[in-house]
């Protein structure tokens, strides 16, 4: 069974510079910096832009202001870069899906502040699950995990169109918002036991972390007029996506 959101039913007012902004520095960092790399420079670009979590810990005992700036930097360089194209594709997917209406609902500035704020706590949720790894952690996985929580706060009756392929069976479908999220979120959850093995390559506990943060920050980020927990927009102007 094949189950993929492409699409919402959920327009917006403004353009969302910020959310574009995200995916396109996202892509040239893979595209310009990554993809031209023979794969032992690539082992050296994850050593020195992922983010480690034994090294991070170890600015405790190596106090410099040389290897704070460039640990806590690591948290940041680590969120806009990627393991392969299919993990960039399918973080840009949920970024373009849902990152726009999320950003119109807190203003630019406090959407972009939003993003790498749960980015970085989902990073810190990863470090303290494995404080001895020295495996990088590479991707946007973690903010955009904020990302989800905030729309699924913000507007969890909104439709999300999915493709699916089952066995034979092959089309589209309108789902809430909340279904589609929430499946997301379960999978997340039961994935978590088997990511804390040393053979999982997937940094679950950033997924968590990330959405966890989501959820607290929405609250507190997002415009005064806007309540959460709305169905969508309902806007006979607004460009549909």
């Amino acid at each position: 069974m094949i189950l993929f959101p492409y699409k919402n039913d959920n327009p917006t007012r403004s353009f969302p510079f910020v959310n574009w902004f995200l995916i396109g520095l996202n892509l040239w960092v893979y595209f310009a910096w990554q993809f031209p790399l023979a794969p032992s420079e690539k082992e050296v670009f994850f050593s020195s832009f992922g983010f480690i979590p034994s090294m991070f810990f170890g600015q405790l005992s190596n106090f410099s202001i040389e290897t704070i700036l460039w640990e806590w930097g690591t948290v940041f360089t680590s969120m806009f870069s990627h393991g392969g194209f299919f993990h960039l594709l399918g973080n840009m997917l949920f970024l373009y899906l849902y990152g726009n209406n999320v950003e119109e609902a807190m203003g630019k500035l406090w959407y972009l502040l939003f993003y790498l704020s749960c980015g970085l706590l989902a990073a810190l949720a990863q470090a303290l699950t494995s404080p001895d790894s020295g495996v990088p952690m590479v991707g946007a996985s973690g903010a955009i995990s904020g990302v989800v929580a905030g729309y699924l706060l913000l507007y969890p009756r909104a439709n999300v169109r999915v493709f699916y392929w089952i066995i034979i069976l092959v089309g589209t479908i309108y789902i809430p918002a909340y279904l589609v999220l929430g499946w997301w979120f379960i999978q997340q959850v039961l994935a978590f036991p088997e990511s804390m093995k040393a053979a999982s390559g997937v940094a679950v506990a950033a997924h968590l972390g990330g959405f966890a943060a989501g959820l607290a920050l929405t609250p507190l980020t997002k415009k005064k007029g806007i309540k959460l927990f709305q169905g969508r927009h309902s806007l006979p102007f607004a460009r549909n996506r």
